[in-house]
């Protein structure tokens, strides 16, 4: 193997071990532990090692960020593949709550801002395409047409949120809260069919 793709290899390693790491800190004792120097204990490097791979924390919580959307995307996708695009959109609201409240601290720094809003914008932007798409496909089944596609998204994603923050609620639970994400979305969804019909 060629020394620079070997080289290349223990670089993306040592990467990966480093996001693992921040993870697993953020995952058990939150946020307020997340710092370079005890991640660069954690995997047994120096600080300059991990400042190497993240120019600061801001970087590495940035990373953080886009791993908890790919995390979500791959779980989003899943409930992609029911074929009936109601029961889609409602399988869409719950895994979206359920992922919240699995994930609880990693959620809440997707979301918070500490991380610049266009930065978690941007790393969201493959979740929201799934959420367009699912929007189209159900707007061309029932011959709904939506007035602004973004506008749309915007405040079903914002239900979800909303809903997925109550979650954490002891007097909520996340069983609950992905109970009533599901009557949110389709509370939202018989509206916009109804202006439909009100329209015809």
């Amino acid at each position: 193997m060629p020394t620079g793709t070997r080289r290349a290899r223990e670089r993306a390693s040592t990467r990966e071990r480093i996001i693992e790491a921040a993870l697993h800190v953020l995952e058990t004792e939150g946020a307020s532990a997340l710092t370079i120097r005890r991640i660069a204990t954690d995997v047994e490097y120096t600080a300059p090692v991990v400042y190497q791979h993240f120019a600061n924390k801001d970087a590495l919580v940035l990373e953080l960020v886009a791993h908890g959307h790919r995390l979500m995307m791959a779980e989003l996708e899943q409930a992609a593949q029911e074929p009936d695009i109601d029961r889609r959109m409602m399988q869409l609201a719950s895994e979206y709550v359920r992922f919240a409240g699995e994930h609880p601290d990693l959620y809440q720094v997707m979301n918070d801002d500490a991380v610049d809003a266009e930065e978690r914008r941007r790393t969201a932007a493959p979740a929201i395409g799934v959420l367009k798409d699912l929007l189209t496909t159900w707007s061309d089944t029932h011959h709904v047409v939506l007035a602004d596609l973004d506008d749309a998204c915007d405040i079903v994603w914002g239900t979800l949120y909303g809903i997925a923050s109550l979650g954490r609620l002891s007097t909520v639970g996340s069983e609950r809260a992905r109970r009533l994400a599901q009557q949110a979305l389709g509370t939202l969804l018989r509206g916009w069919r109804a202006d439909l019909s009100e329209d015809a």
